[in-house]
């Protein structure tokens, strides 16, 4: 007579951890879009990417990123600012939903992390002033370029230099900002976040982008695992692609259109 209140019980207790099982396969979407909040892990020491303006708010690419996102999320965002070596681990241990803060994709990373669609080029390129014409290589030929020695954009310059270009190499990026700034080479080679805060810093000297050298662009970091979250934003950077934004979101930063992202 007491064998059925027992088998319900023992019943109940081999359900409870299905029913935990349940509540815990809730995705990262659903959990955002019922919390009415996302948490995104951005950069705040890396312009024209992200850093913290005048007013003391993060600003840049990156946090225009996630502020979209949310947006047609319909939620709020709730920036987290992380760095280069603890972003990927906010995403592991769930302390932001997504990392938009300069992420290449790379073997080792596809490990441990998922990606979405590429969403904002970075890259190596020449800057100069407006008043230098600079559209091809050919252009490069008798104007002087400060670059960092055994730099990737070093390494790309020396694939299309042309013989009359006076390339100066400096040991560190301060060095080749330095003599770009003080005016002892007319262009620089750089990458475009060293190039973005040159042109921050030094407004009157009218530094824009001249010329492609490589493109490694950028990727948004999700959960392993988290599919939902990541084909929802895969969906909402193609419409801004679509629609222009990624475009003007990479001119107002990076002074150049994103372009074609893989």
């Amino acid at each position: 007579m007491f064998r059925r209140p027992v088998l319900l019980s023992l019943a109940a207790v081999a359900a409870a951890p299905l029913l935990a099982g349940t509540a815990s396969a809730q995705s990262a979407l659903d959990e955002v879009l019922a919390k009415k909040t996302i948490t995104i892990a951005i950069p705040t020491d890396f312009p024209p990417y992200g850093f913290v303006g005048t007013d003391l708010k993060p600003q840049g690419l990156d946090i225009d990123m996630a502020q979209l996102i949310a947006a047609r999320l319909g939620v709020k965002a709730e920036l987290v600012p992380v760095t280069s070596a603890n972003r990927i681990p906010y995403l592991q241990t769930k302390k932001a939903d997504l990392v938009i803060s300069t992420l290449g994709k790379n073997p080792e990373r596809e490990k441990v992390i998922d990606f979405t669609i590429a969403y904002s080029p970075f890259f190596q390129a020449v800057f100069g002033p407006k008043t230098i014409a600079v559209k091809t290589a050919a252009d490069l030929n008798g104007k002087s370029i400060a670059v960092t020695r055994g730099a990737m954009e070093d390494q790309e310059l020396g694939k299309i230099a042309p013989p009359g270009l006076d390339v100066k190499r400096f040991e560190d990026n301060n060095g080749t900002v330095a003599a770009y700034v003080s005016g002892q080479v007319q262009l620089m080679a750089t990458g475009a976040s060293v190039a973005g805060n040159v042109m921050s810093r030094n407004p009157q000297l009218g530094t824009e982008f001249k010329l492609l050298l490589k493109d490694s662009p950028n990727f948004i970091g999700v959960a392993k695992g988290e599919d939902k979250l990541r084909l929802k934003v895969n969906e909402i950077i193609a419409e801004a692609r679509k629609a222009g934004e990624l475009d003007k979101m990479a001119v107002k930063w990076l002074g150049r259109p994103a372009g074609d992202l893989p």
